[in-house]
């Protein structure tokens, strides 16, 4: 019997997902921000900040310590605080790990990685330095969800600002340089499939550009809130502990001006989570105007109004040599309705919670960058598709030149102009024939109208190439 090789047993480990596999190159940036390692950097940075804030206080308090009996850390101190953090490595992930093996709890696990860099403190800044003696200080009066949602905020909106919006923003640019090349370049539209009045490229593409802008612009006017409110949202902790603090002036401090985030005031243990709801539907809005662009895109090619430029050496079809295939369009396509698919259930679950804690928000929101992986794949073959793509304009004139029944409309309201009677019907007479409608029998119906020359002069002026509006 034939021992067949496990995949499993491979190194490095295999990927599961195309995520981390077929598509890591496109997918990559989003490690920096919205993987595991990347959240536990996270937590650190809440875990040490917060620390700071409680030793040296703040404006609002006059900079007096918060917690009795810790003195104000010195900059040297504060700055070997924040470079736990930033040295968070291939080393530190696997001494988390470790910790969360036996804790079963990553954020206790964050709280132990950080005792274990306090206590080598001392080899650092000497032995008269108190953070040695502070690991009682680190997630203090904190709940794990105070720790998570800022944490996670932060996350989602540094991987939204510096890799999702970014991405996003190239394709809005290239459709609105595109928009302004083909601005007078007539094309037939269709309405219900059928030929309609002409339009131009590039004020189609502008359509895209409007409606993609808009969706950007709420974007990037998003708020990510935060809160650090203990266990049930009370300060019970808190003010257990230090009962003379403004612990709401500290809260508020810290989540607007040390996290960059919007305070959130009202919460129960966990952050509602409404913005990401907001956040997770414009994003699904914005994949859903872009899948809409791939679809027109695609049967625009099929139409052959875009020509594809083959890229030398691949297969467009196993069988058929002759065939270049719009496969950027329909991957993005695909990518685009998982992507929706996903970020619906994101907002849906999120913003629902029994009672004051559960826990199926914390496993969904460890799901939030595989949307925006699909996204950034989806936009990566879209803006590919985009750069291969030709305008074929003998194809555009010949649609035009084969449809002068398209001038119906511009030449009826004219009649209506002059007071012609019946004009929509004498025109439905003419184009509802069955027979070609070309220059010659429009012209000929021109001259049979009981109107001025000047009239008629006007009217033999609309062509499908000029019948395009602004």
């Amino acid at each position: 019997m034939l021992l067949s090789m496990k995949l499993t047993d491979i190194s490095p480990a295999i990927a599961l997902t195309p995520l981390d596999g077929r598509y890591h190159k496109q997918t990559a940036p989003l490690v920096e921000y919205m993987s595991e390692p990347a959240l536990n950097r996270e937590r650190m940075r809440v875990e040490v900040e917060w620390m700071i804030l409680l030793a040296n206080g703040f404006e609002g308090n006059g900079n007096q310590t918060i917690v009795p009996g810790v003195k104000p850390l010195t900059d040297d101190e504060q700055a070997y605080l924040r470079s736990i953090p930033e040295n968070f490595g291939a080393e530190g992930i696997a001494q988390h790990a470790a910790y969360e093996a036996k804790t079963h709890h990553d954020v206790k696990a964050v709280e132990y990685y950080i005792d274990d860099q306090l206590e080598k403190a001392a080899d650092v800044l000497g032995h008269d330095t108190q953070l040695t003696g502070l690991k009682t200080l680190v997630h203090f009066a904190c709940t794990s969800e105070d720790i998570n949602n800022l944490s996670i905020a932060r996350c989602v909106k540094n991987g939204v600002e510096q890799v999702w919006l970014p991405a996003a923003q190239a394709i809005v640019d290239h459709l609105a340089q595109k928009a302004d090349a083909y601005r007078d370049k007539a094309m037939l539209s269709l309405t219900h499939g059928q030929p309609a009045t002409p339009t131009t490229l590039g004020k189609e593409l502008a359509v895209y550009v409007y409606r993609l802008n808009r969706q950007l612009n709420k974007v990037k006017a998003q708020e990510y809130l935060g809160k650090i409110n203990g266990a049930t949202g009370t300060f019970g902790a808190h003010l257990a502990a230090c009962p003379d603090v403004d612990w709401v002036a500290v809260s508020r401090e810290f989540v607007t001006n040390r996290m960059g985030l919007t305070w959130n005031p009202l919460t129960t243990q966990i952050e509602s989570h409404d913005w990401q709801a907001e956040l997770y539907g414009t994003i699904s809005h914005t994949n859903r105007i872009l899948h809409n662009l791939c679809v027109d895109v695609w049967m625009y090619i099929s139409r052959g109004v875009f020509a594809q430029v083959p890229v030398k050496g691949a297969t467009g079809s196993s069988t058929m040599p002759h065939k270049v295939n719009p496969i950027r369009f329909e991957n993005a396509e695909a990518n685009l309705e998982i992507s929706c698919s996903l970020l619906d259930t994101l907002s849906a679950t999120l913003v629902e919670s029994r009672w004051q804690r559960d826990l199926t928000d914390s496993t969904v929101l460890r799901n939030v960058g595989v949307p925006l992986a699909h996204t950034l794949i989806a936009f990566h073959s879209t803006i590919k598709g985009l750069n291969k793509l030709l305008l074929n304009e003998p194809a555009i004139y010949r649609d035009l030149d084969q449809m002068w029944n398209v001038v119906a409309e511009g030449i009826q309201t004219i009649l209506r102009r002059e007071g012609y009677p019946h004009p929509y019907e004498t025109l439905k007479a003419l184009t509802r024939t069955n027979t070609v409608i070309n220059a010659d029998s429009i012209r000929e119906f021109i001259d049979t109208l009981d109107v001025s020359e000047s009239v008629k002069e006007e009217l033999r002026k609309i062509t499908p190439h000029s019948y395009t509006g602004f």
